[in-house]
């Protein structure tokens, strides 16, 4: 039996300071060692300020879990050396007087699978390692600490996954939650983060570190689960114990034993007062929380009548769903769906690309409507929309520029469909037995349009040119 367990780390990045001090969360935009101050580098006689809004933030992720919220919660030091904790200890949560983490037990569902979450708790991120030079003889360790103090929550689960694919499916679930509630962006560098908890027939658990995506956390489990059960097999030991990915070599390599809760000394943070997060402010919270991300698909699917698996897509990427909830009205939405799932998706599919686009939902909601209207074609749309992605220009200015619009003119398309009747006598007979065939000709006259032919008007000339109902 294979049991898998996560630690979750996730930055909120969307706050404006880090966790105990006024220096920047968005440290990315700063150079090395820039964005810092005496509170998060820890020198004496500084003192922490607890963040409130990443005590809110935090408690609306726990809240998202199903998770149980406490009215009291405290921090700990934690405390250990490692180059990138400035202070030799981190400020974080750990439940020995009852339940005082941001989050208590909760639940995820994955499919069928039901994940169950164990704690979820707000700490401060340590910096972060640079490592240079060309061999391991001459490798040095450089440290910035800009990232030292971001405001971080862990989240830990319970051992529930059976197999990499499950870990693979939580995560992008985790990572679509997370930014649907406003409080992350998972897809920056380092924003979110995972380690694993693996053991095999009830053997020794290892966890495995330094893994930089959700595509090398699905193969280190894959690689750490084929390890272990190789060592079984030989009636070989496995040791408890920190395993880090090498992701040149594509393995998992041993790093250190395992330490115990013991080991790292917690006590109270004496600095920091208990917090008390009453009803009151569970209400307030819970009442600021977006539309939860099945809401929103049921929604798409009762009232607009967009098929289940476009709603699914739409729904779960905030970047997505916002666009269709400013452009779409009851008339056009499931066109505008169409557009994002079909075509959009596709030419905006990194962070890089969604930056630089010039697309506004005006833009959208405009290019379904001129699609319903029959003003320009489905096929003409895509070059329409690839045109304002990269200008942003008005898109009756791009249909007049590039020649898009529709021809809807009676006399025009039917001398195109004589020429097509003409070449395609054995297509135009099979169409008078089969009607279903048509499509065939319609097809033919597009080409002849490059794809600007209005399509009921094409189908209905075909039709009387050709003698059918």
């Amino acid at each position: 039996m294979t049991m898998i367990g996560l630690e979750i780390h996730c930055q909120l990045t969307n706050l404006q300071s880090k966790l105990f001090c006024t220096c920047k969360a968005n440290y990315r935009e700063f150079k090395i060692n820039e964005n810092i101050c005496p509170v998060c580098i820890g020198l004496p006689g500084s003192l922490p300020r607890l963040n409130q809004e990443a005590v809110k933030k935090a408690t609306m992720i726990a809240m998202a879990l199903n998770c149980s919220t406490p009215e009291k919660i405290a921090f700990f030091r934690k405390n250990y050396f490692y180059p990138d904790s400035p202070k030799n200890f981190q400020i974080t949560q750990l439940n020995i007087y009852g339940d005082t983490s941001v989050g208590g037990t909760g639940s995820i569902m994955v499919g069928d699978k039901k994940i169950r979450i164990t704690r979820i708790q707000l700490e401060e991120d340590p910096g972060r390692l640079i490592y240079e030079g060309s061999s391991s003889k001459n490798q040095i360790t450089l440290v910035d600490y800009n990232r030292a103090g971001t405001p971080l929550v862990e989240i830990v689960t319970e051992p529930d996954f059976e197999n990499p694919k499950q870990v693979r499916d939580f995560l992008n679930i985790l990572s679509d939650l997370l930014a649907n509630l406003g409080v992350a962006d998972p897809s920056l560098e380092g924003a979110m983060r995972a380690d694993a908890n693996v053991s095999i027939k009830g053997g020794k658990k290892v966890e495995i570190k330094n893994i930089g995506s959700f595509h090398d956390l699905e193969k280190a489990v894959h690689f750490e689960i084929t390890r272990q059960e190789s060592l079984h097999s030989r009636d070989i030991g496995i040791i408890q114990e920190t395993r880090h990915w090498d992701d040149q070599r594509k393995i998992t390599v041993s790093s250190r034993s395992k330490e115990e809760e013991l080991d790292y000394r917690y006590f109270l943070e004496g600095d920091i007062p208990w917090i008390r997060i009453d009803s009151d402010i569970h209400q307030k919270l819970k009442s600021e929380m977006p539309e939860s991300i099945s809401s929103k698909k049921e929604r798409y699917i009762s009232k607009y009548n967009i098929p289940a698996q476009v709603a699914d897509v739409l729904s779960s990427d905030k970047f997505y769903s916002d666009m269709f909830e400013k452009a779409h009205t009851e008339s056009n939405a499931k066109e505008i769906a169409n557009i994002i799932t079909t075509d959009l998706m596709g030419l905006v599919d990194t962070r890089e690309k969604r930056i630089a686009s010039k697309l506004t939902f005006t833009h959208l909601k405009e290019l379904a409507d001129s699609i319903q209207s029959g003003k320009v074609s489905r096929s003409s749309s895509k070059n329409a929309l690839h045109e304002i992605l990269k200008t942003g220009k008005d898109l009756s200015a791009i249909i007049t520029e590039f020649d898009l619009g529709n021809v809807s003119d009676e006399s025009e398309l039917s001398e195109i469909i004589t020429h097509v009747i003409s070449e395609e006598s054995q297509a135009v007979e099979q169409a008078k037995s089969n009607p279903q065939t048509i499509n065939y000709l319609v097809g033919k006259v597009m080409q002849k349009t490059k794809g600007k032919a209005d399509p009921t008007l094409t189908l209905n000339l075909l039709k009387k040119h050709i003698g059918i109902s």
